[in-house]
């Protein structure tokens, strides 16, 4: 798993071009598994959406540039081009000629907007399917979820 690390270069140079913006700490915002058979660009309109549902991400929030981001995470622009265009189909991003994409102003809300449970869902599956893959009783399953929940709230 690549996490984008504040101290990479592409990364200082974008949060330095966004001081005046809503300050976001890049660095525990997005990541890819590149080994998951989830597409990568699927991995990351995932983040976003849980992001802005959970309001770390606000309107108005400005993200890194395509090439920025995918510098950062080592992987194709490409990617992260097709992952920005979803979320901006979806309403969620906006596209502003000449300059980085934001958070829409109306992002989350409305009756077609997922609910935080249907964003958490097909991230449980998976560690259900894993879970079951690796015989390992619900008990203990639901133990180290607990665990590492506890774990992120007070860290």
């Amino acid at each position: 798993m690549r996490i984008v690390d504040s101290a990479d270069p592409a990364v200082l140079q974008w949060l330095h071009a966004h001081a005046r913006s809503r300050e976001v700490t890049v660095a525990r915002l997005l990541s890819v598994a590149p080994n998951s058979s989830e597409p990568i660009y699927l991995q990351l309109v995932g983040q976003v959406r849980r992001l802005v549902s959970g309001g770390q991400l606000i309107a108005g929030d400005v993200l890194p540039s395509v090439r920025c981001l995918a510098r950062a995470l080592d992987v194709n622009p490409m990617t992260v081009s097709k992952a920005f265009s979803l979320l901006a189909a979806e309403g969620l991003l906006t596209r502003r000629r000449g300059l980085a994409m934001a958070v829409a102003e109306r992002c989350g809300h409305g009756p077609d907007a997922p609910r935080d449970i249907d964003l958490l869902r097909p991230t449980l599956e998976r560690a259900v399917r894993e879970a079951l893959e690796l015989r390992l009783p619900p008990g203990r399953a639901l133990t180290l979820f607990k665990q590492i929940l506890s774990e992120r709230q007070s860290g």
